[in-house]
């Protein structure tokens, strides 16, 4: 599959984060923001737990936000050592349809601003306490998701990028512009902010943030960030640089829907690097993605037991349209 560019990373693949109630989670953002839920699946590693998708029409890489719901989940900590930002992408001429929606459904935001001289975002949370940021722009030229409630014109595109706290720029701005081929965008303020592509989907923004003490891991915050590489053998060529920079990164581990990478990049944040390939159509046609339970091979023999378990996801979303 073909990434957009001639390397090796092709920008985000996907985000994961840690929620509290799997329902809630559902109605935020397939209700309030709109997004498909393209997957219901479980945590490979804890599978009495789900692992939500949401994306586009098909989860198409750069789109996807993903949720391992664990009801009870202390809070996180935001910090160092963090993503702690995930800002999704819309059409600038959508800016008063989103004001106007979060007004009338009372969905506490900030006042839109600048960034860049370039783009206008409004920042919020989500209902864990998550920061989100909607960015505006004319940059995006994917297709935005039509649930049926937000009009295709004014809808998220995808993600726009993620912003990084880090306690030191130099190792992971290093780490970036080398082996892993971004180049630097832009800076102001204290911002940098790093691409292999300048298109939203592909941003990697670093901060040193005034807070002190690194972050910790919990309710509402980033469990990883993903990106995206062509396919096996990108990603194999990637795991031998990530070896030979010192970076540790886990064996090759097969997550049904991509081939996945891990490692700890310099200044503590867990990166993820997946295979665009095979993709969620693998086992679900487009139509009905996300609609019902759909477990790897080795929980299948568990369906019964795993379908009592797991809440029922029969969330009533018509308030939201």
């Amino acid at each position: 599959m073909d990434t957009g560019t001639n390397n090796l990373i092709g920008g985000l693949h996907h985000i994961t984060v840690l929620a509290d109630d799997a329902r809630r989670n559902l109605e935020f953002y397939a209700g309030v923001l709109g997004l498909r839920l393209i997957k219901q699946t479980v945590n490979f590693d804890d599978p009495g737990v789900y692992h939500l998708y949401y994306g586009d029409r098909t989860g198409s890489p750069g789109t996807i936000l993903t949720f391992f719901p664990y009801r009870g989940l202390p809070p996180g900590k935001t910090g160092t050592g963090q993503s702690v930002v995930v800002s999704f992408s819309l059409p600038l001429s959508s800016l008063a349809f989103w004001e106007q929606r979060f007004e009338r459904l009372d969905i506490a935001y900030e006042k839109p601003s600048e960034r860049f001289k370039r783009e206008v975002l409004i920042s919020l949370k989500d209902i864990d306490g998550l920061k989100l940021e909607l960015v505006f722009n004319e940059l995006d030229n994917r297709e935005g998701f039509s649930g049926g409630h937000i009009p295709e014109e004014y809808a998220i595109r995808g993600f726009f990028g993620t912003e990084l706290w880090v306690k030191d720029l130099a190792p992971t701005a290093n780490l970036l512009t080398g082996l892993m081929e971004h180049r630097l965008i832009a800076e102001h303020n204290g911002r940098m902010r790093f691409a292999v592509e300048d298109l939203p989907g592909k941003y990697v923004d670093l901060m040193v943030p005034s807070v002190t003490g690194p972050g910790k891991s919990g309710n509402g915050s980033v469990h990883h960030i993903a990106f995206r590489t062509p396919g096996e053998l990108a990603q194999n060529v990637l795991w031998e640089k990530l070896r030979g920079a010192g970076m540790y990164p886990t064996p090759v581990i097969d997550r049904q829907y991509f081939r996945s990478v891990y490692f700890r990049e310099p200044g503590g944040v867990l990166f993820e690097i997946a295979t665009d390939d095979p993709g969620f159509l693998i086992d679900e046609p487009a139509k009905t993605m996300g609609q019902k339970l759909m477990l790897p091979p080795q929980h299948e023999s568990r369906r019964q037991e795993l379908e009592e378990i797991l809440p029922k996801l029969d969330v009533d979303l018509s308030p939201y349209y």
